[in-house]
């Protein structure tokens, strides 16, 4: 397998946190080829702290390293704009979610992708942390028996400072598409894919013009299983999962957001008994990037990512569009 260079498409704050560090431990997996910023100085500030190239402007990122694959940390308005132009040099990309800012968007760069047998994947790194793995399989078997309803609520208290890009409408910000998508996506892992958005309502700020707080039903179309969400800015921190079984049921705090150094619980509740199950430190980070990376190598099964990208975002659009119209 060829070591993956890969570039910086702007210097958030998950990606000098998380990302970039995750990246540079994976030694035998990828190659920091550079980072990129609107302006010099940031982007020689950030350069300098991982010992990697800075460019100025995302443009001369894409056309003056040598690259495989981009990892772009902006906001969400202005994802579409870029994953284009890195699909268009044939760049695999790596985006943190949500992938754009309109169904259509997102339809039309999974298109460009697929033409191209090129990776596109949004960066839900919950999706590769042990304790989902162990939650799985406690569902499968049977531990609660049958599931009959999958809760989860992500949310978080008030930003301090009012010029954050999530109170921003121009930038794509938005509770729905920045805390929303998290419960969202991890509703079609237990539900699967053909499921519907029944309900919805969003609480927007007049004066953001942004949506701060909600909440969704969403259904599968040929069962009675179901799940209740709940997401927000401006509330009490909540990042949990609850899997309601006709046995008993399992929660998970911490689902989201787990640190790489923690270690987590999982509670399962029945009639018969309690327990806590244990799950050790975890670095999801890490594990996305090698799947990611494997998927570049393999291209196998890079289909699967489009479809759940698009899926995404149709739930997400259904879920703005019902609490929009009601």
């Amino acid at each position: 397998m060829s070591l993956v260079r890969i570039g910086v498409i702007g210097c958030a704050d998950i990606a000098r946190r998380s990302m970039v560090p995750a990246i540079l431990n994976l030694k035998d997996q990828y190659i920091l080829s550079g980072v990129s910023s609107r302006t010099k100085e940031k982007a020689e500030e950030f350069a300098s702290l991982f010992d990697t190239v800075p460019y100025t402007g995302y443009e001369s990122l894409l056309n003056e390293a040598e690259i495989d694959a981009v990892y772009i940390p902006l906001p969400n308005s202005m994802h579409a704009e870029w994953i284009e132009k890195a699909l268009t040099n044939n760049i695999h990309v790596l985006v943190e979610k949500s992938m754009a800012c309109s169904y259509t968007e997102v339809k039309r760069l999974n298109k460009i992708a697929s033409d191209k047998k090129l990776v596109l994947m949004e960066n839900f790194q919950f999706r590769f942390h042990k304790q989902l793995l162990v939650i799985n399989k406690m569902v499968k078997e049977g531990k609660i028996g049958e599931l009959r309803c999958v809760r989860s609520s992500f949310g978080f208290p008030p930003f301090p400072d009012d010029n954050n890009i999530r109170y921003q409408k121009k930038l794509g910000g938005g509770a729905l598409l920045d805390a929303g998508a998290y419960p969202i996506k991890i509703v079609q892992i237990y539900l699967g894919q053909d499921i519907e958005v029944s309900s919805a309502n969003l609480w927007y700020d007049k004066e953001k013009g942004i949506d701060i707080w909600g909440g969704a039903y969403l259904n599968q179309k040929k069962s009675s299983l179901f799940a209740e969400i709940a997401f927000g800015f401006d509330n009490f921190y909540q990042c949990n999962l609850e899997l309601w079984g006709s046995e008993g049921k399992i929660i998970a705090e911490r689902i989201f957001t787990a640190p790489p150094d923690k270690s987590l619980e999982i509670i399962i509740e029945s009639s018969k008994s309690n327990e806590v199950y244990h799950v050790t430190p975890c670095n999801h980070f890490e594990n996305m990037l090698l799947y990611f990376c494997n998927l570049v190598d393999t291209k196998e099964d890079i289909s699967a990512e489009y479809k759940q990208n698009i899926n995404q975002s149709r739930l997400i659009f259904e879920t703005m569009n019902i609490a929009c119209n009601k």
